[in-house]
């Protein structure tokens, strides 16, 4: 059996960090992808893939990725349930961070404006092209 996820992404918001009652720290952050194809009205569509992080590799996240950096995530997808305030039983799907590279410069900002590196050349982004 397998279960390998690998995305890329830019981050939807700065990614959050804290610590578990045992000290593990813990890094959740959300990766935007676009879909390959438009849908039936003609508009692109973006998934939003929960990610997290643990022990040195969430404080890494916390400290390198910020909104609109583009990042690649390597990992396991894990679903889980949980009952929210109701009791209502609830259903969780995120991707468990085993690696993540950081694909933007270190000096760009937060990759909403101006120029990011994207695999080796160089790619205007524009407020306009993030979807979120």
């Amino acid at each position: 059996m397998l279960n390998r996820v690998v995305l890329i992404g830019r981050l939807t918001k700065d990614p959050e960090l804290r610590y578990s009652p045992n000290g593990v720290a813990v890094c959740n952050f959300t990766l935007a992808i676009d879909r390959r194809f438009k849908n039936a009205q003609g508009e692109k569509e973006t998934d939003f893939i929960p990610c997290i992080a643990f022990k040195q590799l969430a404080e890494h996240c916390a400290n390198y990725l910020a909104k609109g950096k583009l990042a690649s995530v390597d990992g396991r997808m894990q679903v889980r349930t949980y009952n929210d305030k109701e009791g209502q039983k609830r259903w969780v799907t995120e991707v468990i961070a085993e690696d993540v590279h950081f694909l933007s410069p270190k000096d760009s900002g937060s990759g909403s404006t101006g120029k990011a590196s994207s695999f080796g050349h160089e790619v205007n982004i524009a407020d306009d092209d993030i979807p979120f």
